[in-house]
């Protein structure tokens, strides 16, 4: 049967007023700042066949993973379920991302059969686990994460389950909080049943399904017409996430190799870095997931998002690695990794269809906590704050400053001051742009953020897990890198405490008057820098995004003292810059391609005379518009004008033995 155009946009419109209509449910009635003020949180409608069919303005790092967690609760329940039934999960290892976001579904049956049901995927400020806010620097496994999961009836026909309540509120911090966040889910889950029904009521159930199907399809041929028009052919990149091992930097390597063929792509994750016992590890689903919203935002942004969108593409993983996580090893480096495919994915993808892929964002969730006790109250307290940062300049403009990038969708780029002052011991003292943190380019990164926060309570203990603090967000065609992600504590007396682990801190004690300055990561460059337009630079001088000195040292444009540019002195320093570069000739090269204790780096290989010492963190600029970033280590038989790597760098870079790469050292926010 072939459905009614008019009727197939009526029922298709009709489901995702639905999912907004829960998404407004929750929003009005949960309980947590990080729900009810970020809009961490996300809705969808699934049918019987635990296939995706809507969701609305959600998180994409949370909605395009739901699928696997509805996959795990059919899996142990499917022939059991009932009316009034209501299950949850936040098991990573079975379809989830961390344990912080709990998944309920609600099945809903009409006329004895399942229908389509809702589901919602809420962040829990706290799951328990070794510290407050349940996101750990430090932990070496899960359990040591909080409170895990696995699918199990949380209601039975009706009928709360209260031993599984009560093992769940025993478990985490501030228990009355997450008791009504989780009632506000339920009450989203009722509220899309009574919808469900009226929907049947006015189109009935054939109806209904038949529409679904109808609009899967053509939204899985809108996503393969666009595939089938990239060249076939196999693209590969690598990216790194921060580890450490005793304390050294010892980064885990993310690599992909993405293949085009036909109206289809293949997404192969094998041979990135085994797991290990540190916060660096993801769920399968999360790699699917960011695989998906890079193929999707970059291809086809205006269509919509169901299961017939994930059906053009296969990915590939090996249980035990970094981007597809086993017990027991720990899983809230989620958002982590799954920025990491999104960037190799999209640097992949710049190799094929360049004009539609800007440079990389900033790359990290960057979960900041504190967590106490108020003496003034006696409460416990919770501080979660994630500054957004900067992202990638593309074709057409600069890149956007603080902004959220498309793997959080709709979540709040910055929280409530207000709120977060009333309900917390804090204060927050500065929420500003961070000057200079952008990636210089043709067309630069937006800027980062800058947010300090003066705790106000006797003590706390501050936890934070990001990443992008050593290896930066790269830049495209030449543009250079992003700021990295920076932490820091600023004592009253005015000392600085940094963290010998950056990114990665666990229950770090905090005093009265103790400032947490979180500086998050800058978006990296489009083009080459030093073919900005000299009016561009002077006005972003003028926007306070750089200074002076950084427009002559980045970008060769000199300023007189009213801020003009001074275009004689522009050619003569942009000449200089030039010819300073450091070009070097590629050659292929058998010794080690990477070195690493439990994680994996890659090795680039020159002269002892070169003028880069051995260690030293590089980016090559090839061919390709992407850069590979590897650490330096010195061949005495190499010329030196020589750089070495194996077969499969060159590949990466796009070079050829005997072509010319620019190399870039990097230090902190790029240079010319």
């Amino acid at each position: 049967m072939t459905v009614n155009p008019i009727d197939l946009e009526v029922v298709t419109e009709g489901l995702i007023s639905i999912v907004r209509e829960m998404r407004q449910t929750i929003f009005r009635t949960a309980h947590s700042p990080v729900i009810a003020d970020a809009q961490d949180f996300s809705c969808a409608l699934f049918d019987p066949q635990g296939q995706m069919v809507a969701q609305g303005r959600d998180m994409p790092g949370h909605v395009i993973a739901m699928p696997a967690s509805v996959a795990e609760i059919f899996a142990d329940f499917a022939d059991e379920m009932r009316p009034g039934d209501l299950y949850i999960v936040n098991d990573p290892y079975r379809g989830g991302s961390h344990l912080n976001d709990v998944t309920l579904i609600s099945p809903v049956f009409v006329d004895g059969k399942l229908f389509l049901f809702p589901c919602v995927r809420m962040h829990w400020a706290d799951i328990g686990g070794m510290t407050p806010g349940s996101v750990s620097g430090q932990a070496t496994e899960i359990l040591q994460e909080g409170l895990r999961i696995p699918p199990i009836k949380l209601i039975e026909e009706g009928r709360p389950n209260r031993a599984a309540f009560d093992i769940v509120f025993a478990n985490v911090r501030m228990a009355e909080e997450r008791r009504g966040d989780l009632e506000s889910s339920i009450a989203a889950c009722h509220t899309a049943e009574r919808r469900l029904r009226e929907l049947v009521a006015r189109h009935g159930t054939g109806l209904v399904l038949e529409s679904v199907a109808a609009n899967m399809d053509r939204t899985e041929q809108r996503l393969r017409d666009m595939i089938r028009a990239l060249p076939d052919g196999t693209y590969r990149y690598e990216d790194y996430l921060d580890l450490y091992t005793d304390g050294r930097y010892d980064a885990a390597i993310v690599r992909c190799r993405l293949t085009v063929d036909g109206d289809e792509i293949e997404a192969d994750f094998r041979g990135s870095s085994t797991q290990v016992a540190a916060v660096v590890n993801s769920s399968r689903a999360m790699t699917v997931a960011g695989v998906f919203i890079a193929v999707k935002s970059a291809l086809d942004p205006g269509g919509l998002v169901n299961h017939g969108a994930f059906r053009p593409l296969r990915v590939h993983t090996e249980p035990g690695t970094v981007v597809h996580v086993s017990y027991p090893a720990p899983a809230n480096a989620h958002s982590e990794v799954r920025k990491r495919v999104i960037s190799a994915v999209m640097a992949a993808l710049s190799q094929v269809a360049p004009d539609l892929i800007a440079a990389d964002q900033f790359g990290t969730t960057f979960q900041n906590l504190i967590g106490g006790v108020d003496e003034h109250t006696g409460r416990p307290y919770l501080y979660y704050d994630y500054p957004a940062g900067g992202n990638g300049g593309f074709l057409e403009s600069d890149g956007p400053s603080a902004m959220n990038p498309v793997d959080l969708g709709d979540i709040s780029t910055i929280q409530s001051v207000e709120r977060l002052e009333t309900e917390i011991p804090i204060l927050v003292e500065a929420c500003e742009l961070r000057t200079g943190s952008c990636g210089d380019g043709l067309r630069r990164g937006g800027l980062g953020s800058r947010r300090e926060t003066r705790l106000l309570a006797s003590g706390g203990a501050y936890s934070v897990q990001t990443d992008r603090t050593t290896v930066p967000p790269y830049g495209l065609k030449h543009g250079g890198p992003g700021a990295p992600t920076v932490t820091h504590i600023r004592r009253p007396d005015g000392d600085r405490v940094d963290f010998a682990t950056p990114g990665k801190v666990a229950g770090f004690p905090m005093r009265a008057g103790d400032v947490l300055v979180m500086e998050s990561a800058g978006g990296g460059g489009w083009g080459d820098p030093l073919d900005r337009a000299p009016e561009d630079v002077a006005e972003d001088v003028a926007q306070e995004y750089l200074t002076a000195g950084e427009a002559r040292d980045r970008y060769g444009v000199e300023l007189d003292p009213a801020g003009q540019v001074d275009r004689a002195a522009t050619a003569a320093t942009r000449q200089r810059l030039r010819d300073e570069r450091r070009w070097l000739r590629a050659t292929v090269t058998t010794s080690p391609a990477y070195t690493g204790q439990r994680g994996q780096r890659r090795l680039a290989y020159v002269a002892p005379g070169s003028g880069l010492a051995e260690d030293t963190l590089v980016e090559v600029h090839g061919g390709h518009p992407a850069p590979l970033r590897a650490w330096i280590r010195h061949d005495a038989a190499l010329a030196a004008d020589e750089l070495a790597l194996d077969d499969d760098g060159l590949q990466i870079l796009g070079t050829a033995p005997h072509d010319r790469s620019y190399v870039r050292v990097l230090a902190g926010g790029g240079g010319a």
